[in-house]
C-alpha cells in the first residue's frame, strides 16, 4: 500500500467528504479539506482530527492540513419598532424559531444592547458566551436556535452606561460571532432611530426590516419613522406586524381592543408597505415569553400567527 493510499485510509470516513487532495512526499503529508460550511471552531476540530489520524500513519514525520473556507454569505433580516414596549423581541424570538422550524438555518443577534432580552425569552437565563480568541461561540438554544447577547457578557441587572463607538463595537462583535452553518440571521434591534441601527445599515447591509407596531397611534407614529430611517438607507421594508392586537377574555370568552384595531394595517396600505399580519395580546403568549417556551414551537393556535409572519418572511427571502 502506498503512503498515500495509506494516509486516505486512515482519515475517518465522516470526514473523508471534505478532503478535497492528499499529497505526500518527504515524510510531509498535506491535505487540502473544505471547511466552508463549517465555523471556526468546527474548522480548528476537523484540522486536529486530520492531524491526529494521519500522524498515526507509518512514515508521516509531519501533517499539514490547509483549510479552504469561502466566507459564506449570511442574510440579515432586522426587527425594528420606533419605540419600546411593542413587543420586538417576542417576535424576533418567535419569528426565529418559526423560521427553524422550517428549516432554515437561523441564528439571533440581541442587539438591544442596553435591554437585552433574548436570553430570557430563549430559556438561557444565566447562560454565558465563551469564546475562542476574539471571536463569540453563540449559544445554542433548545429550540434550533443559536444566538447572542449582551445579557450573557454581563452581570446579570448591571447597567450598561455606554456612549456611542463603545456601543458599535459590541455590536460588530456580536454580529461577527462563529455562525457555522447558520444563514440568516434575525437582528432585535433597540427601540428608536440611534447609533445601533444606523452602524447595522451602514456596516452589515441587511436584506430587509420587519417593522414591529402596537394599534394605537402613538406607536403607529413612532413605526412610520422606523420605516422611513430604512427607506432612506434603502432598505427594503419586509412589511409590518401589528402586535397585541386584540385580547379575548379566558373566562366570558369576549372579544376587546384595548389598543385600537387594525392601526398598524391602515398604516402600512398608507406608507404602501406589506401588512405581514397579527400578533393577539394573549396570556399564553406573556408566560411563554417569561418562562422560556416561545409560543412558535408548538403547533398551538396561539403560535399560529408568528408561523404565519415567518412565511411571509421566508417567502421574501426565496424560502417560501
Amino acid at each position: 500500500m502506498s503512503s498515500q493510499t495509506a494516509i486516505r485510509a486512515a482519515i475517518p470516513a465522516e470526514l473523508a467528504g471534505m478532503v478535497r487532495s492528499v499529497s505526500f512526499k518527504d515524510g510531509v503529508a498535506t491535505l487540502v479539506a473544505d471547511a466552508g460550511a463549517l465555523g471556526r471552531s468546527a474548522a480548528a476540530q476537523l484540522q486536529r482530527e486530520l492531524e491526529g489520524a494521519v500522524a498515526a500513519v507509518d512514515g508521516v514525520t509531519e501533517v499539514r492540513v490547509a483549510l479552504m473556507a469561502e466566507k459564506r454569505e449570511r442574510r440579515i433580516v432586522m426587527v425594528g419598532s420606533g419605540k419600546g414596549g411593542v413587543g420586538k423581541s417576542t417576535l424576533t424570538a418567535n419569528l426565529a424559531v418559526a423560521l427553524a422550524g422550517m428549516g432554515m438555518k437561523v441564528g439571533v443577534v440581541d442587539a438591544d444592547i442596553y435591554g437585552p432580552s433574548q436570553s430570557m425569552l430563549l430559556d438561557a437565563t444565566g447562560s454565558k458566551l465563551r469564546a475562542e480568541g476574539q471571536t463569540l461561540i453563540p449559544h445554542q438554544s433548545d429550540f434550533g436556535v443559536p444566538f447572542v447577547s449582551m445579557a450573557q457578557l454581563i452581570e446579570p441587572g448591571k447597567a450598561i452606561a455606554w456612549r456611542g463607538p463603545m456601543v458599535g463595537k459590541a455590536l460588530a462583535q456580536l454580529m461577527e460571532a462563529d455562525w457555522g452553518e447558520a444563514e440568516l440571521l434575525l437582528v432585535d434591534l433597540p427601540p428608536g432611530t440611534g447609533d445601533v441601527q444606523l452602524t447595522m445599515m451602514q456596516q452589515f447591509k441587511p436584506a430587509g426590516a420587519v417593522v414591529v407596531s402596537t394599534p394605537q397611534d402613538l406607536a403607529l407614529i413612532d413605526a412610520t419613522r422606523a420605516i422611513d430611517l430604512f427607506r432612506q438607507a434603502k432598505i427594503p421594508v419586509i412589511g409590518v406586524v401589528e402586535n397585541m392586537a386584540g385580547y379575548l377574555c379566558p373566562h366570558c370568552g369576549e372579544a376587546s381592543q384595548p389598543f385600537g384595531q387594525g392601526g398598524a394595517e391602515a398604516a402600512a396600505h398608507t406608507i404602501g408597505v406589506p401588512f405581514l399580519g397579527r400578533i393577539p395580546l394573549a396570556m399564553e403568549i406573556r408566560v411563554g415569553s417569561d418562562t422560556g417556551q416561545p409560543p412558535a414551537a408548538n403547533d398551538g393556535a396561539i403560535g399560529r400567527p408568528f408561523t404565519q409572519v415567518a412565511a411571509q418572511v421566508a417567502r421574501f427571502l426565496g424560502q417560501g
